[in-house]
C-alpha cells in the first residue's frame, strides 16, 4: 500500500457531508514542522474551492480555469487527502495563460528550502502527449514586475514534458527536475533555497482543453529505500462532537516516518482517505459538518519512500448537538491543545504561531497559555499533576533564560533560552509587555496552585522570586519620567524609545508596575503615563488612530448609540480588551475618566459589533453572527483591523467575538455557532477555531497564534465562572494596588475636579 491514493471520491455535498481539509498540527515540542516546511511547497488546501496561495491568469483567446485570480481544488482526485490542484486549460494562438503554485508563507517560517530536486505528483483524466503539456518556470518571487534593485530570480522555461514524457490517463506521475541543471533567465542566479512559485505557462498553442491534477509539491533529496514498512499505529480512539470527531492514536517516532493518513467509513461504508498528519503528530480533526453521524477510522503511518504500513485497528465515534454549555467545553478543551501539544519540547513554553519556527517561544502568549493552563487543570482536561509539572517545567526555564533588569525578552530560543531579536537588532533587551502579560499568568497559577504540599510551596515561592525580580522602575528611563517604556537592551538602551500611553493593551505594565512589592512605580504613574495628557500622549493617541476622539485618553462620545468613556476613535481592535483582563478582574477596576472598566469593555465590544453589522466598507461576511475586529496574521500579514475606515480590511478574527464572551454572551455565542456549525469546514482544526477569516479576499487563515487561542479559553471560563478573575485577584499585592490607586485618582480629581479641564493636568 502506498501513498499514492488515484481517484477517490468524496461522499456527495448533498448528504451535508463537508470534510475538513487540515492543516499539519504538531505534538509538543518536535522539530516536525520547521522540518516539514524546508521541503513541503504544496500537500493541501485548506479551503474547500480555491487554493489562496497561487495565481491563475490567461490571455484572451488562451484560457485558465480558476477563481479570484486563483486556482480551484481538486476534491476528488488527490495524491494525498484530502484534495489536490486543478490546473485545466486551452492554449490558443495569440493567447497566454499562466498558473503559479506558492509555499504558504505563515510568520516565522523557515526561511530556506532543503534539497536538490523538485518533486510533484501529476494526474490526467485523459492522456496528454508530451508536446501538449505546458512550460515550467521555477522564480524565488511570486511573479509581476520586480523592482530594478530587487529583481526576482527565474529559471529559462523549459518544456514540461522533457522531465515527464507522454502523460497516460488515470495514473499518477511523479515529476523529478534536478534544481542544479536550472539556468537563470534573471540577471542574477537563481537561488533554489528562496523558492516562492512553481510555475505552468501555455506551450504550444494547440486549442484542446486538458487537465492536470497537481499535488505534493516539495524540494527534497532521494532517501534510501527501506527494507520494511513502518509499524502500524494502534490505541486508535475517537470522539465525536456536535459536527466533528476527533482521532487521537500512539505510533513509533522513527527517522523515516514521513506522516500518517487517516481513512475514515461512514455510517459502515467503505473506508476512504481524509487527511494526513505529522509523524509527531497523534491527533486529527474531522469536520463532519452534521450531528448524529456515526463514524469509523483507521489510520496508516507512511515512509518517505511511500510504504504503508497495515492499517490500525478501527475506532468508532459519532456526533451528537451539544447543548450551548457543551459547546462552550468543547471551544476551551480545542483551543487550549495550541498550549498543551504545541509548546517548546524544552521549555513547556508557547509557540507564536502553528506553522512556526520551532526555535521561538513567545513571552506574552506563554503568560496567556499559563492561564489557559489553570482552566484546563480546572475543566479537568489535565490532571493538577500534569498542569503542576508543566508550570514546573516553564518555570525552570524562565529562571535560566536572560533577564534584562528582571524582564524576558519578547522571544526566546526554546532549546537555549537565549533572546531572539525577531523584530530587528534593537530588539535584544526586555520587553516590558510582553513580561507584564507573563507575570499575569505566572502570578494567576501562584494562587491556583498554592496549597500546602511542599511541591505547591515550592513554586509559589519561585514564582514569587521572579515576580519581585522584575525592575519596573528601571523601565522609566529616568527618575523624572512621565512614562514607562517598552524596551531596554544592554547593547542599545532605550533606542526604540517607545513609551506606553493609553488606551491600548498595555495596561497591565502600569497595574503590575504599581502592584510590584520590591520595584515598584508611584500609582501616579497611571495619571501621568498610562492616562498622560501631556502634548506627547496626545499626539501619540491621535497618531496611531487617525482619530482625535479620545485622544485626552477620556473619550464620552456615542457610537451606533453606545456611550464610551474611555478608548481612542471608536475603541481599536478588541484585544485591548482582553489581553489585560484574562487575569485583572475589570469589575474592580475604575478610574477619573469610567466607573468600570467591565461596562467600558462591553461598550467597545458592542461598538465593534454594530460597526460590523452596519458594515459601512461593504465587506462579504459581516454581520450580527459575523463580527470581531482585532490584532492577528491575514492575507496581508500582521494588522490590527478595528472598526473605524482606515483600519477594517475585511478580515474576521475569531478571537475577537470568541473572547468577549464576558462583555456580549448572546452575541459571541451567536458567532460560535456560525464559525463552527456554518463555516467549521474551513475555520475549525485540531486547536479549535482557525485564526481569521476574510470572505472579501477569499482568503482563510492557514496557522494559528498563540496571542489568540488562550484569551478564547481564558475569557470564556471567566464568563462562566470567573475563576482566573477570581484567582488572580486574590494575590496580596493586588487590594493594595487598589488602594494605590484609588487614592492618585483622588488626587488628581484635587488638582483637576473638572474633567473636561483634564487636558491641562501634568
Amino acid at each position: 500500500m502506498s501513498r499514492v491514493t488515484n481517484h477517490r471520491r468524496r461522499p456527495p455535498l448533498a448528504l451535508g457531508l463537508v470534510l475538513l481539509a487540515t492543516g499539519l498540527m504538531f505534538s509538543a515540542g518536535g522539530s516536525a514542522q520547521s522540518e516539514y516546511y524546508r521541503h513541503v511547497i504544496f500537500d493541501n488546501s485548506g479551503q474547500l474551492d480555491i487554493y489562496w496561495h497561487s495565481t491563475a491568469s490567461a490571455t484572451a483567446p488562451s484560457t485558465l480555469a480558476g477563481k479570484a485570480y486563483r486556482l480551484p481544488v481538486e476534491s476528488t482526485i488527490f495524491h494525498s487527502p484530502p484534495n489536490a490542484l486543478r490546473v485545466e486549460w486551452k492554449s490558443q494562438p495569440k493567447g497566454s495563460w499562466n498558473a503559479e503554485i506558492h509555499p504558504v508563507n505563515f510568520p516565522n517560517r523557515f526561511p530556506e528550502l532543503e534539497g536538490h530536486t523538485l518533486f510533484f505528483w501529476l494526474y490526467a483524466p485523459e492522456a496528454i502527449a508530451a508536446a501538449d503539456l505546458p512550460q515550467v518556470v521555477l522564480s524565488d518571487a511570486k511573479g509581476g514586475l520586480q523592482v530594478a534593485t530587487t529583481p526576482g530570480r527565474f529559471t529559462v522555461p523549459e518544456p514540461l514534458g522533457e522531465f515527464t514524457g507522454d502523460i497516460p490517463a488515470g495514473r499518477w506521475v511523479q515529476v523529478r527536475i534536478p534544481l542544479a541543471e536550472r539556468k537563470s533567465a534573471s540577471v542574477y542566479s537563481f537561488q533554489p533555497e528562496r523558492l516562492q512559485s512553481l510555475i505552468f505557462h501555455q506551450g504550444r498553442a494547440d486549442g484542446a482543453k486538458h487537465v492536470l491534477i497537481v499535488d505534493d509539491i516539495r524540494i527534497d533529496d532521494d532517501h534510501p529505500d527501506s527494507t520494511l514498512p513502518p509499524a502500524s499505529p494502534d490505541h486508535v480512539k475517537a470522539k465525536g462532537y456536535d459536527r466533528h470527531i476527533v482521532v487521537q492514536w500512539q505510533a513509533a517516532e522513527t527517522p523515516n516516518l514521513d506522516h500518517f493518513v487517516i481513512h475514515r467509513a461512514l455510517d459502515g461504508g467503505n473506508f476512504e482517505p481524509i487527511g494526513i498528519q505529522l509523524p509527531d503528530t497523534h491527533l486529527y480533526s474531522d469536520f463532519i459538518g452534521r450531528s448524529e453521524v456515526t463514524a469509523q477510522y483507521r489510520v496508516v503511518a507512511v515512509d518517505r519512500q511511500d510504504h504503508a504500513s497495515p492499517p490500525s485497528a478501527p475506532a468508532t465515534a459519532a456526533t451528537r448537538k451539544l447543548s450551548d454549555d457543551e459547546l462552550l467545553t468543547m471551544l476551551q478543551e480545542a483551543a487550549f491543545q495550541y498550549y498543551w501539544l504545541a509548546s517548546g519540547r524544552n521549555s513547556g513554553m508557547a509557540h507564536e504561531n502553528v506553522p512556526g519556527d520551532d526555535r521561538i517561544v513567545a513571552t506574552g502568549a506563554s503568560g496567556f497559555g499559563i492561564g489557559a493552563l489553570v482552566v484546563a487543570v480546572d475543566r479537568h482536561f489535565i490532571t493538577r499533576d500534569e498542569g503542576l509539572a508543566r508550570l514546573e517545567k516553564i518555570v525552570d526555564f524562565l529562571e535560566r533564560a536572560p533577564r534584562y533588569h528582571g524582564a524576558w525578552s519578547h522571544y526566546m530560543n526554546d532549546r537555549t533560552g537565549q533572546t531572539m531579536a525577531l523584530f530587528g537588532m534593537y530588539d535584544n533587551g526586555g520587553d516590558m509587555v510582553e513580561t507584564s502579560y507573563l507575570m499575569q499568568g505566572l502570578l494567576t497559577a501562584r494562587q491556583y496552585f498554592h496549597g500546602p504540599k511542599p511541591r505547591d510551596q515550592a513554586i509559589y515561592r519561585r514564582i514569587t522570586k521572579l515576580w519581585e525580580g522584575v525592575e519596573w522602575d528601571w523601565y522609566k528611563e529616568t527618575e523624572q519620567s512621565p512614562f514607562i517604556y517598552w524596551h531596554w537592551s544592554p547593547q542599545w538602551g532605550y533606542q526604540i524609545h517607545h513609551p506606553l500611553i493609553g488606551f491600548n493593551e498595555s495596561l497591565a505594565t502600569y497595574l503590575l508596575a504599581i502592584a510590584s512589592p520590591t520595584h515598584p512605580v508611584s500609582a501616579d504613574m497611571y495619571y501621568s503615563g498610562w492616562a498622560s495628557q501631556n502634548a506627547r500622549a496626545l499626539e501619540y493617541r491621535q497618531g496611531w488612530s487617525g482619530s482625535s476622539d479620545g485622544k485626552l485618553y477620556g473619550n464620552g462620545n456615542t457610537y451606533y448609540g453606545i456611550k464610551l468613556d474611555v478608548g481612542v476613535g471608536t475603541g481599536g481592535p478588541l484585544f485591548f480588551t482582553q489581553y489585560v483582563f484574562m487575569g485583572f478582574d475589570p469589575h474592580k477596576l475604575h478610574d477619573r475618566f469610567t466607573t468600570s472598566y467591565f461596562d467600558n469593555s462591553r461598550n467597545i465590544a458592542l461598538i465593534n459589533r454594530a460597526w460590523c453589522m452596519d458594515n459601512p466598507k461593504h465587506f462579504e461576511g459581516y454581520g450580527p453572527d459575523a463580527w470581531g475586529l482585532t490584532a492577528s496574521f491575514g492575507f496581508n500579514g500582521y494588522s490590527t483591523p478595528a472598526p473605524d475606515t482606515n483600519s477594517d480590511e475585511g478580515t474576521i478574527t475569531l478571537t475577537g467575538a470568541l473572547s468577549s464572551f464576558p462583555y456580549t454572551p448572546e452575541a459571541s455565542t451567536a458567532a460560535l455557532k456560525h464559525y463552527y456549525r456554518d463555516l467549521g469546514a474551513e475555520l475549525w482544526g485540531i486547536y479549535g477555531p482557525r485564526d481569521n477569516y476574510n470572505p472579501s479576499q477569499h482568503w482563510v487563515s492557514f496557522h494559528y497564534m498563540g496571542l489568540n487561542q488562550a484569551p478564547i479559553v481564558a475569557m470564556v471560563e471567566n464568563y462562566r465562572t470567573g475563576l482566573l478573575w477570581r484567582t488572580f485577584m486574590s494575590n496580596p499585592e493586588i487590594p493594595g494596588l487598589l488602594q494605590k490607586l484609588e487614592a492618585a485618582e483622588r488626587s488628581v480629581v484635587a488638582r483637576t475636579p473638572d474633567r473636561s479641564s483634564a487636558a491641562s493636568t501634568p
